[in-house]
């Protein structure tokens, strides 16, 4: 069965996790929610506070070589807080290392630039860090959906039927390594 870890906290987009939580368990995949403290992470919608869900596992409990794949829901205070723990950044640039699959939606890619894995990559992201993105390497564009080997990444909330299925077919396939002439 396939492992799926989705990194967030407190004031993540409640659709982005919600989303492709329920996505990827109807494909049959086990899926926890990871963060950096355990108990209930509170999620954000509409402008205001959201739901509350179940931590399944601290980042002191896992290793990236315990998932398939991570997913990052994005927001605006989640990944700023995210992106200040050692502990996050290290998990998120292990799937990189290891090749497997990660995607992330929205504001979720500020993560991406602190743990220092977008430069060189073609992805996208909310507009409001476009620039952010660019300056840190990243070649940005402006599509529902982007896939750069295994590596899915999507703008907002109305991505997310495409966003889901990229990640879900982008799992099914599994790790990516560089291709070699």
């Amino acid at each position: 069965m396939k492992k799926i870890a989705i990194l967030a906290t407190n004031g993540f987009e409640e659709s982005e996790l919600a989303s492709p939580k329920e996505a990827m368990e109807n494909e049959g995949f086990q899926v926890d929610i990871v963060s950096l403290e355990a108990g209930e992470i509170k999620g954000w919608a509409d402008g205001n506070w959201s739901n509350a869900y179940k931590v399944d596992k601290t980042l002191d409990q896992v290793n990236a070589t315990d998932y398939n794949a991570l997913m990052l829901p994005g927001g605006v205070i989640n990944p700023d807080l995210l992106r200040r723990e050692d502990r996050a950044l290290t998990f998120v640039r292990d799937f990189f290392k290891q090749e497997k699959p990660v995607a992330a939606i929205c504001h979720a890619p500020q993560v991406l630039i602190s743990a220092n894995v977008v430069e060189g990559r073609k992805l996208t992201s909310f507009t409001s860090i476009k620039d952010d993105l660019v300056n840190a390497g990243a070649h940005w564009v402006d599509e529902e959906v982007v896939v750069d080997q295994g590596f899915v990444t999507s703008r907002n909330p109305g991505d997310l039927p495409a966003f889901n299925a990229k990640l879900i077919e982008e799992i099914k396939e599994g790790k990516h390594e560089e291709q070699h002439a």
